[in-house]
């Protein structure tokens, strides 16, 4: 019986336009080719980073991340960067008795910015936080800690079949797939993401199917035993 429900929050919860658009700005380079870049080398399996890395070989990404802080031009996250159907679908979820979390790859810095939101959940952590990051099986293992529950009573919801639905799987969790953004899209059919317990077009998706697997559960739990 599900208990909980954890959130990616990279292109689950928050689009990344305004990320990538605010270092092709600051690096000077067109904004499609920096895109453009970034979905090259994910559909490798690289690190989106790399995408920066080939446009200014030699780049210190922590330096220059720095200096983007200290130059009035670092991260920014506000209402405007939240998918429509972000409240709307975390509030249903809690007011129905589901512990709502949220846990992703971001920086301490994004992490301020989306407890700033305010957003309907119980917890928010990111992998800056935590100091381990997904898809290792210690991030995850600070996952079920924080939904204080049994792995097999959380669900984790992202977009990315390699750094969410398959880590998360194997870590006990169950596991919806979010077809939203790039990654969502491309990896649609990958075998990680079949292996989804569930597939969902948006947040709004995810309520019932949830709750039918709680009542389907108590159901189970009730129902008599045949003793031969």
């Amino acid at each position: 019986m599900i208990e909980a429900v954890v959130f990616d929050a990279g292109e689950t919860l928050t689009s990344d336009d305004r990320y990538w658009a605010a270092w092709a700005d600051w690096l000077d380079v067109p904004r499609h080719t920096l895109s453009a870049l970034v979905g090259a080398v994910v559909a490798q399996g690289r690190d989106n980073a790399d995408a920066v890395r080939l446009l200014k070989p030699g780049i210190d990404l922590a330096a220059e991340y720095a200096a983007r802080e200290e130059a009035g031009r670092g991260e920014t996250l506000d209402e405007s960067d939240l998918y429509p159907d972000v409240r709307p679908a975390l509030a249903s979820l809690r007011a129905a008795g589901f512990r709502v979390l949220v846990a992703g790859n971001q920086t301490v810095r994004a992490g301020e910015l989306l407890r700033g939101l305010n957003l309907p959940v119980d917890a928010l952590a990111t992998s800056g936080d935590w100091g381990v990051a997904k898809p290792t099986p210690e991030f995850f293992e600070r996952v079920v800690r924080l939904a204080a529950t049994a792995p097999d009573r959380i669900v984790y919801v992202g977009d990315h079949p390699a750094n969410d639905i398959a880590p998360a799987a194997a870590a006990g969790l169950r596991t919806a797939h979010l077809r939203r953004g790039p990654w969502g899209h491309l990896w649609a059919d990958s075998p990680e993401t079949a292996a989804a317990d569930w597939h969902i077009d948006g947040l709004d998706d995810l309520l019932p199917l949830v709750s039918g697997d709680r009542t389907l559960m108590h159901h189970a739990a009730r129902r008599p035993t045949n003793h031969r």
